[in-house]
């Protein structure tokens, strides 16, 4: 049974407080949404990659964060 469904969404103020990989915002309505998530070696790379080197030079169990780029309100 095909459902066909016309729709028109007026959004005025949209908030997301968070949304992750493989996350699915859905407005409206859709059949079928089929996860996926996919990985892929495009750079055709055979060892783990190098450690992360601490910002600034910290060490220790320390953590600086930095200001965000951005202004966030």
């Amino acid at each position: 049974m095909n459902f066909y469904i016309q729709q028109s969404i007026h959004i005025n103020f949209l908030k997301v407080s968070g949304i992750s990989n493989s996350s699915v915002l859905q407005i409206g309505s859709s059949g079928i949404i089929k996860p996926a998530s996919y990985l892929y070696n495009t750079g055709g790379f055979t060892a783990p990659a190098p450690e992360a080197s601490k910002p600034n030079g910290v060490s220790g169990g320390t953590s600086v964060t930095k200001p965000p780029s951005v202004p966030l309100t």
